[in-house]
């Protein structure tokens, strides 16, 4: 196993311990564990490209971490009442329809292109920061209010990628097989 996927391993190992101290409210533990995770999400990306250490376990594991940990928090958060159902109900809804559609295009050999998009690295993003903030405004005392603005565009971005990725599967699943 090379170093780039030793990491990916590292930051799903990573999420139990959050969720413990999430559970416990050791929000600066909590804290700590998620800006750990982002490092190691960074660099295992870095190193494979630098080490030209690339696989195809790679390629699986790392959007797969990035979910766990995302899904993990956003259900922690809601549980702590520090976030509202609606917004769990949101995130891990898409990311649900989307394995949905990909495992049936799998299952049907129906060719279709599952390569992140802009959309879809912004809306990580977006909902990384907010669960980064989220831990930090609650371990530091202050109202998670102020972030109001941060969640339209999480949501927004949600929702976008979502529809994206809808879209584009229909549209390559529909797409006249080549001439041979």
């Amino acid at each position: 196993m090379n170093i780039p996927n030793s990491l990916t391993i590292l930051r799903i190992l990573l999420v139990p311990v959050y969720v413990g101290f999430m559970t416990y409210g050791e929000y600066g533990y909590a804290l700590a564990i998620l800006l750990a995770a982002g490092l190691t999400d960074a660099i295992d990306g870095y190193l494979a490209r630098k080490l030209n250490q690339r696989t195809r376990l790679g390629t699986l594991l790392d959007p797969l971490a990035d979910k766990v940990l995302l899904t993990s928090s956003f259900i922690s958060l809601a549980m702590l009442h520090l976030i509202p159902s609606w917004l769990v109900i949101l995130v891990v809804s898409r990311d649900l329809i989307l394995l949905l559609g990909t495992a049936v295009a799998h299952v049907t050999s129906t060719p279709i292109r599952v390569t992140p998009t802009f959309l879809g690295k912004g809306t990580t993003v977006f909902q990384l920061a907010y669960v980064v903030l989220i831990v930090l405004l609650t371990w530091r005392g202050h109202d998670p209010a102020v972030l109001t603005p941060l969640l339209v565009t999480m949501v927004g971005f949600t929702l976008a990628s979502g529809f994206h990725y809808l879209y584009r599967g229909y549209r390559d699943a529909n797409a006249a097989p080549p001439l041979a």
